[in-house]
């Protein structure tokens, strides 16, 4: 009962804005205070309806936007927790790299997107490098806390038994770093596919974030939108997906604690 009760409000709530901005859109509410033309602002059921009749042109430029975003997640994951357990292994390294990280987040990829369609053209590797940043500072950071909450007793006990460092790694801090890991992982993969339309703005001639430029020039906003709908859904499945592998994996791992390792 409480389940469907966690599920009713927040749909309440959304239906709620869907129905008044339809009505919004319809009498001209919105068009009139924005000071725009009618047209500009579609109603939710517009929006439908080119989602529906624009179903294989989106369903098209879909695939190649979730290529992306899969294959540049795949590349952060795979680098995101190779760098923890490097700079974990080695407190010279994470003293000298860490600053380092966080300081890489001060730059806007947006403005790094251009440069790296100039560097790498305007295939895939431009794509990948974007989101792989993107999604590379939560992964690295969550994983690296992770592996540091271990409880200190644990490791000396391991040590007064004889394990090495790297069986202290595998045995007791891997394991310890799996729900942070997960953490960083589900807050990466949902912005994702924002990287992956910085990606495409800045140059491609396929994907959602291509097909958005399109719309938005020929002022066609309901398709626009229909394209805000597709990637919301597919960040919101990536993340539902995540969770599921995550209560199949971490078996361990109390709901409690894994709203802690996520704060």
């Amino acid at each position: 009962m409480s389940r469907a009760r966690d599920i009713l409000a927040p749909a309440a709530i959304v239906l709620a804005l869907i129905g008044a901005w339809e009505l919004a859109a319809r009498w001209d509410v919105l068009s009139d205070l924005l000071t725009v033309e009618e047209f500009l602002i579609p109603a939710p059921s517009d929006v439908a309806t080119a989602l529906w009749e624009d179903r294989a042109l989106l369903a098209e430029n879909a695939r190649v936007t979730l290529e992306e975003v899969l294959l540049g997640f795949a590349v952060a994951v795979l680098a995101g927790i190779s760098f923890a357990i490097a700079i974990h292994l080695s407190p010279t390294a994470r003293r000298a790299v860490y600053p380092l990280l966080v300081a890489s987040q001060t730059i806007p990829v947006i403005a790094l997107a251009p440069i790296l369609v100039v560097w790498f053209g305007f295939g895939l590797a431009p794509k990948l490098v974007i989101i792989a940043l993107i999604c590379f500072f939560p992964i690295t950071v969550n994983a690296l806390d992770g592996m540091r909450s271990v409880d200190p007793a644990l490791t000396r006990m391991m040590r007064t038994l004889g394990a090495r460092r790297l069986q202290i790694l595998r045995l007791a801090e891997l394991p310890a770093a799996l729900p942070y890991a997960f953490s960083g992982a589900k807050v990466a993969v949902a912005v994702a596919v924002i990287g992956a339309v910085f990606g495409e703005y800045a140059g491609s001639d396929a994907g959602l974030g291509h097909l958005m430029q399109l719309a938005s020039a020929q002022l066609l906003t309901a398709r626009l939108f229909a394209a805000i709908v597709v990637l919301s859904a597919m960040a919101i499945g990536l993340f539902a997906l995540l969770s599921l592998i995550e209560r199949r994996v971490v078996r361990w791992n109390a709901p409690g604690e894994a709203r802690r390792a996520a704060a």
